[in-house]
């Protein structure tokens, strides 16, 4: 097997698993230095990088610790927002469930990272929101979606 050949079947299966994250038109689109996933700021005009972790990874059933990290586009981090997380679950008719949302507000820890602990009722796949606020100035959402497990 050529080197080259070797690369490119490593970029493949490693990519492979990102592809069912879509969560909308800014799903995430890689994976960051602690296994969390990057939200790019895309085609938005507010400038922010924004990254999303749980731990453990990948989230479970039950209490889970989120961590967000907000940077400018300079790479300074953000550090005087109100992060929040919505996670919601579409109902699910032919199964008898409602649709599940939960929410968590981070609290910033440092160099522009927020953290706190939410609950996801159930595992399955998760719809996550992500909202930068400051004031009453909403600097940034993003979209993405996560696989927690039983």
């Amino acid at each position: 097997m050529t080197r080259w050949y070797r690369a490119a079947t490593i970029a493949v299966v490693l990519a492979a698993p990102l592809a069912g994250c879509g969560g909308g038109e800014e799903a995430s689109t890689g994976v960051n230095d602690r296994g969390g996933f990057l939200i790019p700021a895309g085609e938005s005009t507010d400038g922010l990088a924004i990254t999303f972790a749980s731990t453990p990874d990948p989230p479970h059933a039950g209490a889970n610790t989120f961590d967000v990290t907000v940077t400018q586009a300079d790479g300074a981090p953000l550090a005087d927002a109100t992060v929040t997380t919505v996670f919601s679950m579409p109902a699910m008719p032919s199964m008898n469930m409602p649709a599940m949302r939960s929410e968590a507000t981070l609290q910033h820890d440092a160099d522009g990272r927020y953290r706190g602990t939410g609950q996801l009722s159930m595992g399955g796949t998760w719809n996550v929101a992500v909202k930068v606020v400051r004031g009453s100035e909403e600097l940034a959402s993003r979209q993405l979606s996560i696989v927690a497990k039983e």
